[in-house]
């Protein structure tokens, strides 16, 4: 992999750790800014609904700049929007700060992802993708944790001036190693890169993602009093628990961009079959503190292995959308970690015990599962369907 597509992996980490790194920080905002606890939780929610919306906005809007323009225009706005949020005394402004924050961050990584492609060898886009979200996994094992460390140790705004600062090294890296692209170019008209997107494969392999994610998102979420309510484990176990599952994570996304170009139907038929079977025995087994934390290393990197394998597909899958597929695809991927709290948020709230999420996942990989043999949306699988094998 070139070392520049690295370097966009180091971005990416940033952003994914302001992501998901207010979970640790709700409580000190609540009591610092005045408000409630739940309104302190909408800025979580107002983050993920920029990056569903963003995502696609953000790439029809970045069309016409080069690429290393339109990273370093997404992330300078990303920087400038944490040091707001670090310094501001206000929780409107706050909140507008993390929807903006969420734009950026939607349109860097879907520049990034379309970028990564083209900067990767022919027949790699599986491996460059898996690189840039291998900065997601190390958010979760890495970033999150360190920042609700900061949070209690100097204050949450540490936690923001920490993002702002991992984002410098990133624009300097951007601006140098980041090839310019032909910004005179005429992109694709933006109405046939519309018309490519609704092209059945591509709209099932978007579901398929959304799909794996949510099941992935779901449990992750409720982790925690999964691994000390029906697990038995002392709270001080909860961040060991958290970083193994974010550790087969990043053994998944790697391992899995491996495979995604060699033999994708393989790793979304086994891998979403593993996966399935998995999250059921983690359900089943949740009581029994050593198999379950086997399974949680296992479930992460299954989860992220068939989840960026169906991000590189979203590539494939778009030929004709070259610059709006990043985006589509970052979009479906955030769905799944919007959706997928919730519905387990739902199911604990229906009285089913914090096993519930785990059964939520299993059942939303099954239902993947499903559609991906009924569909054959890889090039493989609708090879070996015409050939009769």
């Amino acid at each position: 992999m070139p070392f520049a597509l690295l370097l966009l992996g180091l971005a990416v980490f940033a952003q994914g750790t302001s992501e998901f790194m207010l979970s640790g920080l709700v409580p000190d905002i609540a009591r610092d800014l005045q408000v409630t606890v739940p309104a302190a939780g909408a800025l979580t929610s107002a983050f993920a609904v920029g990056m569903v919306v963003g995502a696609p906005l953000m790439a029809a809007l970045g069309r016409r700049w080069s690429q290393r323009g339109a990273l370093l225009g997404f992330l300078c706005v990303f920087l400038a929007v944490h040091v707001v949020g670090a310094v501001t005394g206000s929780f409107e402004v706050l909140l507008a700060t993390r929807v903006v924050g969420a734009l950026a961050n939607a349109g860097f990584l879907a520049v990034a992802l379309v970028t990564a492609v083209d900067m990767a060898e022919p027949g790699a886009k599986g491996r460059a993708a898996s690189t840039l979200l291998g900065g997601i996994t190390l958010a979760c094992v890495v970033g999150v944790p360190a920042g609700a460390l900061l949070g209690q140790v100097w204050g949450w705004r540490s936690a923001f001036w920490a993002v702002a600062l991992l984002s410098v090294p990133a624009v300097v890296a951007v601006a140098r190693s980041v090839p310019g692209g032909a910004a005179e170019e005429t992109p694709p008209p933006l109405r046939g890169e519309l018309r490519a997107l609704r092209a059945p494969r591509l709209r099932v392999t978007l579901l398929l993602a959304a799909l794996v994610n949510g099941a992935t998102f779901c449990t992750f979420t409720y982790l925690a009093p999964l691994a000390t309510e029906a697990g038995g484990l002392d709270g001080a176990w909860v961040p060991g628990v958290l970083a193994l599952f974010g550790a087969g994570s990043f053994v998944g996304v790697n391992v899995g961009g491996r495979l995604a170009d060699r033999c994708p139907a393989r790793v979304l038929t086994a891998g979403g079959a593993a996966l399935c079977a998995g999250w059921c025995a983690l359900a089943l087994g949740a009581g029994n503190p050593v198999p379950a934390l086997g399974l949680v290393f296992l479930l992460g990197a299954l989860s992220f292995g068939v989840g960026s394998t169906l991000v590189s597909q979203v590539l494939y899958a778009a030929p004709g959308a070259p610059t709006l597929a990043g985006g589509f695809a970052t979009a479906a991927f955030n769905v799944g970690a919007a959706l997928g709290p919730w519905a387990g948020g739902a199911a604990i709230g229906a009285g089913f015990g914090y096993r519930a999420p785990v059964w939520v996942s299993a059942g939303l990989v099954a239902c993947a599962l499903t559609l991906a043999l009924a569909t054959s949306v890889t090039p493989a699988a609708r090879a070996r369907r015409t050939a009769g094998v």
